[in-house]
């Protein structure tokens, strides 16, 4: 038997069932979130959009994703775990089925809504509406998710335990090509939202009946007092937690922390890749290899597939050095070095391309599943140094500034793929944008090692 078998035998498990919450929860958040980019090709026949267009919907997504992502972090902290999560999955889950009625919604006289001198198709307006609810709801999945790991799991098994969880939007992004685009050719395109929407109201009789705090749980008997000590054997923790107040953590005293602007300019840099990954390989593939519908289920479930890897294995490799005598957070930033090395591969899938779809399939897997690895291994970064009342509020500064650079690298796609396209070469604009995905994370590593060197836990809050 296994020293982590062994472990979980003397002491209990529950907690691992808690990581399974987060899992489902983290799939769903993905399932939703991922259906418009694989119907992008039918609905741009349908309504006639650009690259802009379909840019522009996606980039209000991640606006309102980052702006909300900041309060969504205070929120979770303030409502607690259970009913922060639970109030965030309801309301996605109606943003989600809400884009099956975004042609009504954006129903008018004219076919274009003029604001501020700007001119927008009415079906790209009631696509927005439907995704700005959308972002409200999911822009508090991960803060509750990282704050609920900081709360159940001790140091030692977070970044598993995120990389765990963290998996479930690979698995999210693999069931996707296989459900949506059969769905929508069978149903049409609104039940494909409808279906995938309803989803996530399952979760939530789950998560009522087996969640709860530690501290609730020992005394509800669900969990041993062995498994509790566990939770809560992290020395620094218990240094904190002798130092901490009640009083809330403003966000103005957070930014004065150069581990908030750490784990800010980490996820600025490197969210946007996988945004660009998420929102725009369906219409790469349909772009370069006129691949859509139903064909685009083995490429993209292959792709996917991979980065189920990297979120898994990410979260396993800091343990290994961690073994070789390394404290935990010079352990993750050694892990994260060798992991931003695997997105350069990147640089390669537009040069192979020309033999065959499969080359970029396989090389930006690597690189999408190297940014499951590397993202397991940021969060965790936030619940190491910060106590865990801060740890939501951290996270979700952190989001806002990934959801900022996901716009700017979404805006920047639109732009250069009608530009590109414009002049019969749109390969170009993916090779540019490919570029920057293969080197954001090593600029992302050297800008985190220069603001945070050393492990440097906050005691002061």
């Amino acid at each position: 038997m296994s020293k982590f078998n062994e472990l979980n035998e003397k002491i209990g498990k529950y907690r691992w069932t808690i990581c399974a919450l987060l899992f489902f929860a983290t799939t769903v958040n993905y399932l939703d979130r991922q259906v418009l980019s694989l119907l992008m090709p039918d609905l741009v026949k349908e309504f006639g959009w650009t690259n802009t267009d379909y840019a522009n919907i996606a980039s209000v997504f991640q606006f309102t994703y980052a702006i909300v992502m900041l309060f969504a972090g205070r929120a979770i902290d303030w409502l607690g775990t259970k009913w922060g999560y639970a109030i965030a999955l309801t309301l996605w889950s109606l943003g989600a089925m809400l884009h099956a009625s975004a042609v009504w919604i954006g129903t008018g006289v004219a076919p274009v809504f003029e604001l501020a001198g700007i001119f927008i198709p009415i079906s790209v307006l009631g696509f927005m509406i439907s995704r700005v609810v959308l972002a409200i709801g999911e822009s508090g999945n991960f803060p509750a998710a990282i704050k609920t790991t900081a709360e159940w799991f001790p140091k030692k098994e977070r970044s598993f335990a995120t990389g765990l969880f963290n998996s479930g939007a690979n698995i999210g992004a693999i069931l996707a090509p296989l459900t949506v685009p059969w769905i929508a050719g069978h149903l049409g395109w609104q039940w494909a939202f409808i279906i995938v929407g309803g989803i996530g109201f399952t979760w939530l009789g789950f998560w009522f009946l087996f969640y709860d705090t530690p501290k609730a749980m020992l005394a509800k008997g669900k969990i041993t007092q062995g498994e509790y000590d566990f939770i809560h054997s992290d020395k620094d923790e218990q240094l904190i937690a002798k130092n901490e107040v009640n009083e809330k953590v403003s966000w103005f005293k957070l930014l004065t922390y150069r581990q908030t602007w750490s784990f800010v300019f980490g996820k600025f840099m490197t969210d946007g890749v996988w945004w660009f990954f998420l929102f725009w390989l369906p219409a790469y593939l349909n772009a370069e290899y006129s691949i859509t519908g139903t064909d685009i289920m083995l490429p993209l479930g292959v792709l996917y597939s991979m980065t189920m890897i990297g979120s898994i294995g990410g979260g396993w490799f800091p343990a290994y050095f961690i073994n070789k005598g390394m404290e935990p957070y010079k352990a993750r930033l050694t892990a994260m070095l060798v992991i931003a090395l695997f997105p350069l591969v990147v640089l390669a899938a537009q040069p192979l391309g020309g033999m065959s779809m499969w080359f970029p399939v396989i090389l930006i897997g690597i690189g999408a599943s190297a940014h499951q690895a590397w993202s397991a291994n940021l969060f965790t970064t936030v619940s190491d140094m910060f106590p865990k009342k801060a740890v939501a509020s951290v996270t979700g500064i952190g989001g806002m500034a990934g959801g900022i650079g996901g716009v700017l690298i979404t805006k920047a796609g639109g732009y250069l793929f009608d530009y590109y396209q414009g002049l019969g070469h749109i390969t170009t604009g993916y090779t540019i944008m490919f570029a920057f995905c293969a080197v954001a994370y090593l600029i992302a590593w050297a800008v985190m090692k220069l603001l945070v060197p050393k492990f440097r836990p906050i005691t002061d809050l």
